[in-house]
């Protein structure tokens, strides 16, 4: 099903109006050419006539036309059309010219008057011209008829035509560029919005400006703007409750992890070994999950709410500084943690990429299996980027699991440890809030597991390092 369209519609109205409009004007343009050219060539006949009348003479009521041969040959002289004319008079003779045009002369001609009408002689269409001139003394009227051939007449008409023509297609053409001139400029805010409005998602809901909008458009706009403030509301109000409640939950976690620890290490019976390990095991993974919902509701804050401009942050300090909270894991899950360090400047929230390479190391210990080598690596890309990566030799992941690995709460098929499924969706949440891009690559083997996060960086030097924050 065709979906209806504005610029459609517009087009179609447009080119209706104009499609009754041009052939009016048209029209108008022909008779407003015309009309003046024919009264001119009249007027033309009307000179003629004047001048027979002005021959005509009187003698005692006897009327005559005493024209030469040169002066009749002079008057019907004409490069175009044939000309002829007669002179009657007021019984109806002919005093001069043709018998055949005279017969044609009006019955009831007053003095003074003028009659234009189209005849004929010898079967060839003439335009006549009839005056009543006022010859003798007692106010009879000699009827005075001048007649041409339709020569010029016919060339005034394909002028008009072609005049029509010509001036009805420079007004089309301009006037259909302006309207889909005007079309595209009417159409232009509802585009802007639209383009706005797509790249909203879950986590980019900010308001889309209505400055410069028109009237019509401004308003949709703002109603949208509303539901969108209403969207953030509730995204806030959930993100603040999972916060909320991460947050309380990890004192009694940390309580119950103590406890645990505390038990272990104290004299017990051996048949409580194995329930006091789970129950260690559940209260680490309980506080490591508290802690992850806290860190997926402030990654989640920080894309849908107004953030502070980002910092330029070294990646390699960060990733130096985390070896002291990692190597203890590491030494205790019996693997190797070791780090590959270059310099790696991006502009970035240190908070969150701080736990963003906590949330990957702590992948690669938890799944990696005891006697694997964890390595993390920095670099700066000779593309204008900073790469950030850490990889291990463990068992990997098969190919067809690898992107649903970034799904929440979602861990692979036989994966060891005891981890939520929440670690790779935090890092791809802070990738993506930072430009950067995630992916999951391993060995032609299938075996190893590294995760590669690529930042893009601004074509500009690198600040001392005072200035750049860990």
């Amino acid at each position: 099903m065709t979906r209806p369209s504005l610029r459609r519609t517009f087009g179609l109205w447009l080119a209706l109006s104009l499609a009754a409009l041009i052939p009016l004007a048209a029209a108008m343009i022909y008779v407003l050419v015309l009309t003046p050219a024919l009264d001119s060539l009249d007027r033309s006949l009307t000179d003629t006539a004047v001048a027979l009348s002005q021959i005509v003479e009187d003698h005692g009521g006897q009327i005559s036309l005493p024209i030469s041969e040169q002066t009749a040959k002079a008057l019907s002289a004409d490069l175009i059309d044939q000309t002829v004319f007669a002179v009657a008079d007021p019984a109806g003779h002919v005093l001069g010219g043709s018998a055949e045009l005279a017969a044609q002369a009006p019955a009831t001609l007053a003095a003074g008057q003028w009659l234009f009408f189209d005849g004929s002689m010898q079967g060839r269409p003439m335009r006549v011209a009839a005056f009543g001139y006022r010859c003798a003394q007692d106010g009879r009227v000699c009827p005075v008829l001048v007649a041409e051939t339709m020569g010029k007449r016919t060339a005034a008409l394909r002028a008009a035509v072609l005049a029509a023509a010509v001036g009805a297609l420079a007004l089309a053409l301009p006037l259909a560029l302006l309207a889909l001139l005007a079309v595209n400029r009417v159409l232009r805010p509802l585009q802007r919005a639209s383009d706005a409005i797509g790249r909203l998602s879950v986590r980019q809901l900010r308001p889309i400006d209505a400055g410069s909008m028109p009237g019509e458009v401004a308003g949709f706009v703002q109603s949208l703007n509303a539901l969108l403030a209403r969207l953030r509301d509730a995204a806030g109000a959930q993100r603040a409750f999972v916060a909320d409640a991460a947050h309380q939950l990890r004192t009694p976690w940390a309580i119950v992890r103590v406890e645990a620890s505390e038990l272990l290490a104290s004299e017990h019976p051996a048949a409580l070994q194995p329930a006091l390990e789970r129950l260690h095991l559940a209260a680490e993974r309980g506080s490591r999950l508290a802690q992850q919902l806290l860190s997926l509701a402030r990654t989640e804050g920080a894309a849908l709410e107004a953030r502070p401009m980002p910092q330029r942050v070294d990646l390699r300090r960060l990733a130096a500084d985390s070896a002291n909270q990692w190597l203890a894991p590491a030494l205790q899950a019996g693997q190797d943690l070791g780090f590959d360090l270059e310099p790696a400047a991006v502009d970035g929230y240190p908070v969150l990429l701080d736990e963003l390479i906590g949330n990957l190391i702590h992948n690669a210990i938890e799944h990696a299996g005891r006697g694997a080598k964890v390595t993390v690596r920095t670099r700066t890309l000779e593309e204008r980027g900073a790469e950030l990566s850490v990889e291990d030799d463990g068992p990997g992941v098969p190919a067809d699991e690898r992107e649903s690995l970034w799904r929440r709460f979602h861990r692979g098929r036989g994966a060891a440890g005891s981890g939520s499924g929440l670690g790779l969706a935090i890092v791809a949440d802070i990738a993506r809030l930072h430009g950067a891009t995630a992916a999951i690559e391993t060995t032609a083997a299938g075996s190893g597991f590294t995760v590669r996060i690529r930042f893009s960086t601004p074509d500009r030097p690198a600040p001392p390092e005072s200035a750049v924050a860990p």
